[in-house]
């Protein structure tokens, strides 16, 4: 039975899976842990944590807890993956939040799911907001949102983390098991990829009007929702993306020869019918979403 958490990581994610879990009735008690200990004194206040330690208690705290959740970038997850590896046991579920999921996967079959070792389970909820930081944390973050789990192959399934999946599921989350690899070919395409073409987007918008006053009110004005929509994702950190393009660099970089391709037959096809059809197709798409 759960009855101690450690938060490695008490920000936008980790701070809204402690207040989660506070509102789905979770008794025990939440520990959070992190770089920053403005961050971690918000989170307390915040209440999605019940008591904080710095990063040099973590490794006494983490062996003592049911389950360690890994919330930050992916290269942190990975790195904490071995720091605590061996101080864990085979007692304990450790799980995390990365949005990539094959270096993770890859190193939890070294590390974990073996006798005498603690568990450990992939994840990845499909939630978050264009800003970061505990500050912004709702407990009603992952309502209706998919949480995707990519379970070690081989790994039979343990009493916590049969548990844990009981709580996502009490956050409002749904959920869906994935291959590792299979997920990070997704997440390329529908997470990935809009983000770098919105990034690029506004970017090139900044880089060819930001340094005229002129043109920056006439496109605030002139731009609307199609605009705001289309950049929205542009406001994202690059602290965060960073990491997601270093290990899922291959796919990202797939889709976006792709797209390149495709907006390239859209520029051809300007003044032919061949217009019509790429409509045809965003809408049938669109369609099958709404």
């Amino acid at each position: 039975m759960i009855r101690r958490v450690l938060i490695v990581g008490t920000g936008l994610i980790g701070g809204s899976i402690g207040l989660a879990l506070r509102a789905a009735g979770f008794e025990g008690e939440i520990i959070g842990t992190g770089p920053r200990a403005e961050t971690l004194k918000i989170a307390q206040d915040r209440g999605a944590v019940s008591l904080w330690v710095a990063h040099d208690a973590a490794h006494a705290v983490a062996a003592n807890c049911d389950v360690i959740v890994l919330c930050g970038p992916v290269l942190s997850i990975l790195d904490w993956m071995q720091r605590l590896a061996p101080v864990l046991g085979e007692h304990q579920l450790m799980t995390d939040v990365g949005s990539t999921k094959a270096q993770i996967a890859e190193l939890a079959a070294k590390l974990y799911n073996q006798p005498g070792k603690a568990r450990f389970l992939p994840g990845h909820p499909m939630a978050g907001k264009e800003s970061g930081g505990v500050a912004l944390a709702e407990a009603s973050l992952f309502e209706r949102a998919m949480w995707l789990f990519t379970p070690v192959a081989g790994a039979k399934p343990s009493a916590l983390e049969t548990e844990w999946r009981e709580w996502v599921a009490r956050f409002g989350a749904r959920r869906m098991d994935l291959d590792p690899a299979r997920h990070d070919e997704i997440c390329a395409w529908v997470s990935h990829l809009p983000q770098m073409l919105s990034t690029a987007l506004a970017a090139l918008l900044e880089e060819k009007f930001g340094a005229d006053p002129a043109s920056v009110e006439q496109i605030a004005a002139i731009g609307g929702r199609a605009l705001r929509e289309t950049t929205r994702l542009g406001a994202s950190p690059y602290s965060m993306w960073r990491d997601i393009a270093l290990t899922n660099t291959d796919q990202i970089a797939a889709t976006l020869h792709e797209l390149e391709q495709r907006l390239a037959h859209v520029r051809e096809n300007l003044r032919t019918p061949e217009l019509r059809e790429e409509f045809r197709l965003a809408n049938e798409f669109r369609a099958r979403r709404d």
